[in-house]
């Protein structure tokens, strides 16, 4: 075994149960979210009608939902410091929402399911994220949000990989992968409910104020929103992955293997975000992000050129790498800049400003696309990509991790 893998191996040793514990919560509730969004874009545009502009306004809704309501859930758990049972909520509402994807007659019934099922995902987000923070040893930042994320997108291509299997042995029932996706969403929730254990977080003395306060966010620090703000212009060059499948199936790959597409740019995602966490412990934050970004860049580049499934094939890598190098980084980062006592508040401040850019990402894309064309949504994405690229080449003292 290499150096390099043998430091791998030793530092995934040194990270606490509770850790990959939450990593295999994520992968059992990924497996279930993926095996219907692989397929909800084919889904709606070809059996319910919908366009792509609608297409991205429902995944801009869904996902910028999730992020903002993840401020007011990461404030409650730093002022209630109960951050288990805010993320154990949020599971369990997720869940609860899957059986409504198979019974849903139409675009509105759809519209609702997704949008309470990311409701679920906003209220466990950042008090998932501030209880890895609090429980992982700050020499292991990023190894440990890197291994929560590898294990995280791991469900990310099962569930894809699974729903191709069951669309090719139903003769494309989308209905019937839709229920099975019920069942990993409830043993998600019930091993966060019965095997999590929350560490107490040292509070500074006098009354606990409720953190969605201008004195309280003040005390989150220049550092903090300088991320933050990076982070929001990287966000809108990352619209929903709903087109890149789109993109497969316009350049002639068929219905049954549209979720395929989430099967390459996950086992990617998850191959490679364990190592870049190790790597920014190591060499620091800033290098490995600019690193991503880059790969961005790249990948719009090639998906914006594609004409063929081998293009749109390479640009599904590079756009794996690139979430795997980013993701779970910049998850590492808040936890560097935001004081103990306010992590919850920072990771949902965080996605309170990166939602706002996804939903305006989302929307931009299916707006370039229904008007001129695939190219144009992904070379605007390269454009912004660069403009982040710049923002981060100028924030080095912010994203240095202490």
């Amino acid at each position: 075994m290499s150096g390099t893998g043998a430091r791998r191996e030793r530092v995934l040793r040194q990270i606490p149960a509770g850790i990959w514990t939450l990593g295999f919560v994520s992968l059992l509730m990924d497996v279930s979210s993926e095996m219907i969004h692989g397929l909800l874009p084919v889904y709606l545009v070809s059996a319910m009608g919908a366009s792509a502009l609608t297409v991205g306004a429902i995944e801009g809704v869904a996902e910028s939902t999730a992020l903002i309501t993840r401020i007011f859930s990461g404030a409650l758990s730093d002022w209630l410091g109960k951050r288990k049972l805010l993320a154990a909520l949020g599971y369990g509402l997720a869940a609860a929402t899957k059986p409504i994807f198979p019974l849903a007659n139409s675009v509105g019934w759809v519209v609702a399911a997704r949008f309470v099922d990311r409701i679920g995902k906003g209220i466990r987000g950042a008090p998932r994220d501030a209880l890895i923070a609090d429980i992982a040893p700050e020499a292991l930042r990023g190894a440990s949000f890197g291994l929560r994320q590898a294990l995280d997108t791991v469900g990310a291509f099962l569930g894809p990989a699974l729903a191709v299997l069951l669309m090719l042995a139903s003769h494309d029932d989308f209905r019937l992968v839709f229920w099975w996706a019920v069942a990993p969403a409830i043993a998600s929730t019930a091993l966060i409910a019965f095997a999590v254990r929350e560490p107490r977080v040292t509070r500074p003395p006098g009354e606990t104020r409720f953190p969605l306060r201008p004195s309280e966010l003040a005390r989150l620090g220049r550092r903090f929103w300088i991320v933050a703000a990076v982070a929001t212009v990287f966000t809108l060059a990352r619209f929903s992955e709903a087109f890149l499948i789109l993109k497969a199936r316009n350049d002639g790959l068929g219905e049954a293997y549209a979720p395929l597409v989430l099967v390459v740019m996950n086992l990617v995602y998850a191959l490679s975000a364990y190592p870049a966490g190790v790597l920014s412990d190591r060499l620091g934050r800033r290098g490995v992000f600019l690193a991503g970004i880059a790969l961005l860049i790249a990948a719009d580049l090639a998906l914006a050129g594609a004409g063929s499934l081998i293009w749109v094939a390479a640009g599904l890598v590079l756009w794996g790498l690139h979430m795997g190098f980013t993701q779970g980084l910049l998850a590492a980062l808040v936890a560097d800049t935001a004081p103990a006592d306010l992590r919850g508040t920072g990771f949902g401040a965080l996605n309170l400003v990166t939602g706002l850019a996804t939903l305006a990402a989302s929307l931009i894309a299916g707006e370039l696309w229904d008007r001129i064309g695939p190219q144009a949504t992904f070379a605007a994405g390269a454009a912004l990509a660069l403009m982040s690229l710049v923002g981060v080449a100028f924030s080095a003292r912010a994203l240095k991790a202490p």
